[in-house]
């Protein structure tokens, strides 16, 4: 079909108006033509105080503080009552089991009965010694009577002769007489010796315990033969006192010091116990790197020797200002946060000090109030404009 030139620049026109109106109705009122470049949302936190508690945590297993061997001090006799059990609370000096005392007994009147024969030998040794010196005093005098005769004529010179030989005789039995008694009383010392010795193994035939405690093991038997080479009749624990002996690394060990707090936890339980460090190793293994440190805990808490445990030593408590673990970047150059001044990022460095759950004290480099970027992931540089959204650093750190 042919369309005149009129009816065609009517046909654009319209057309063109309509377009116009189209855009026009699309547009927001007030909003401008060129639309601005919106700031990218990063969530924020503060830097706060708070209190911190430096910890360091420990493994190893409970033991006794002190194990007492209960050794039988006779041997050779056999054990005729047992008067304890595993778990038996003991006095010192009690008696926990008794051995059979028939021998030393027997031994005993057989050596009382050495005694009194010998004591009986002394008896006659002295008579004798009274007799012998009855014949001295008479060789002696005959000898002088012999003496005075002979200075008169009367005596020969072998009468003389023959008293002074008696005189020397009858001193000899004298001298013989008390060396029989001296040897005599020898005799009856020893066996009084024997004697007291029988008495002390006799009363050592009841088997004690030096110390109070609780009786941990127990290997006595009725009828065998006690020895004090074999293995203990009885282990006691002192006064029933239990710790952990724990491992530490060698750069955790120099933080701990005798007498700081610890709450130990044994395998099994939720309860903590309270403990206190008894004594730290002046010594690291060489291999492993590890050191040694003895907790003390309570023996009533239900804790028990060989159990499993774990413990938090408490090295310090301080009142800090501490930052989300999140908001804190670690290197080889040193820790950084990133602060947010004015919605503008700046990467400042901090130092750190104690860790504490999942936060992190600061040292310097930062204020309290201080906003800084929550998540050191986040995609943002030093000088980036930022839309701050805050959140509140606990539910940073969870």
């Amino acid at each position: 079909m042919f369309r005149s030139p009129l009816r065609l620049v009517r046909s654009t026109a319209l057309l063109a108006s309509l377009m116009t109106a189209t855009f026009a109705w699309a547009q927001e009122p007030g909003q401008p033509a060129t639309a601005q470049p919106k700031l990218p949302a990063i969530v924020v936190t503060k830097t706060v105080e708070k209190q911190m508690t430096d910890r360091v945590i420990a493994t190893g297993s409970i033991r006794p503080v002190d194990e007492i061997y209960v050794q039988p001090l006779v041997d050779g006799l056999s054990i005729k009552a047992i008067n304890v059990d595993v778990g038996s609370e003991v006095t010192a000096e009690s008696i926990l089991a008794s051995l059979n005392d028939d021998a030393l007994i027997l031994e005993k009147s057989q050596l009382q009965a050495n005694k009194a024969k010998a004591e009986a030998g002394v008896a006659q040794y002295k008579a004798q010694v009274l007799e012998a010196q009855a014949n001295l005093d008479d060789a002696k005098r005959q000898r002088d009577r012999t003496q005075r005769l002979s200075q008169s004529g009367t005596s020969t010179v072998s009468q003389l002769e023959q008293a002074v030989a008696q005189v020397q005789v009858a001193e000899a039995r004298l001298n013989a007489a008390n060396q029989a008694v001296v040897v005599g009383q020898s005799d009856i010392a020893v066996v009084a010796a024997q004697i007291k010795d029988i008495d002390l193994k006799l009363t050592r035939t009841g088997v004690k315990t030096p110390v109070d405690g609780v009786v941990s093991a127990k290997n006595a038997k009725i009828g065998a033969i006690a020895s004090g080479a074999g293995e203990p009749l009885f282990t006691v624990i002192k006064n029933g006192a239990i710790e952990l002996v724990a491992d530490l690394s060698e750069t955790d060990i120099q933080k701990v010091k005798i007498g700081q707090r610890a709450s130990v936890t044994v395998a099994g339980s939720s309860k903590p116990i309270e403990g206190k460090v008894r004594l730290v190793s002046p010594t690291v293994d060489p291999t492993n790197r590890l050191g040694l440190v003895n907790i003390v805990v309570d023996g009533d808490s239900g804790a028990r020797s060989g159990m499993y445990a774990s413990a938090e030593i408490i090295v310090t408590e301080t009142n800090a200002l501490a930052l989300p673990l999140s908001a804190v970047t670690t290197s080889q150059s040193g820790s950084s946060a990133r602060r947010v001044e004015d919605n503008v990022v700046k990467q400042v460095k901090v130092e750190t000090g104690i860790q504490d759950g999942g936060f992190v004290q600061i040292v310097s480099g930062l204020q309290a109030g201080d906003l800084v970027v929550a998540k050191a992931g986040a995609f943002v540089r030093d000088g980036d404009r930022i839309a701050p959204v805050p959140t509140e650093p606990a539910t940073v750190a969870n």
